[in-house]
């Protein structure tokens, strides 16, 4: 049976998964990009954007795992792309270029019609406009018998949280303030929906903690 994973997706100490004023020139917000200084190094990291000579250890461990069995992601509208309202056109395609780094099928949500995209390497766009729990039944079944990986942002996992829809989550906690943003956790009480710490490991350059949802009949 398919899960829905989040997998090294990175919060500030104080808990912020993107910066304030997020923009085309900064879409991780003001100080956002030093959330993913973790993964930078990584060989896993510089398999798809370097030469393939980066680190291994725990940091590279996480971003490997992160690719594990997966058959699909869900995305929301932000983490596509900066346009917002209708669709103008067909020209906006993703940050990623022709060949974005997923390689399956991906869902992105949105509240307005837009024919799929189908980019190099395997990667297919499917816009969904019949919210969080239309796009997990179409990512599940496009998975078939692989997890669907959520992508974020911090808007959407929270919406995912709350309906109690994601199974695994880890988080790679980076050593820096944001102060402002958007906050990942504020008013979610993770126990109260069934959530547990399962495991907790220090990388080189981030802290790992990984969250399950208990299961229950």
């Amino acid at each position: 049976m398919s899960r829905l994973r989040v997998h090294a997706f990175s919060i500030s100490v104080d808990g912020y998964g993107a910066g304030s004023r997020q923009n085309r020139e900064n879409p991780l917000g003001v100080g956002g990009m030093g959330l993913h200084e973790w993964m930078l190094p990584t060989r896993s990291f510089q398999r798809l954007y370097g030469d393939g000579a980066g680190e291994t250890g725990v940091d590279d461990d996480f971003v490997a795992r992160s690719f594990e069995n997966i058959g699909a992601w869900i995305l929301g509208r932000n983490m596509f792309g900066p346009v917002r309202g209708p669709w103008p056109d067909d020209h906006w395609k993703g940050w990623w270029g022709a060949n974005p780094p997923y390689h399956v099928p991906v869902f992105v949500l949105t509240h307005h019609l837009r024919s799929p995209i189908v980019m190099e390497g395997g990667t297919v766009f499917h816009f969904v406009t019949g919210g969080i729990e239309g796009a997990l039944h179409l990512a599940t079944a496009a998975a078939g018998d692989r997890d669907v990986r959520l992508g974020g942002g911090v808007a959407t996992i929270r919406q995912y949280i709350r309906a109690q829809l994601v199974d695994e989550m880890h988080f790679a906690i980076a050593p820096t303030l944001l102060g402002s943003g958007e906050h990942l956790f504020a008013e979610i009480d993770l126990p109260a929906l069934g959530y547990q710490c399962a495991e907790h490991v220090a990388g080189a350059r981030a802290a790992h903690i990984v969250i399950r949802r208990e299961a229950t009949d």
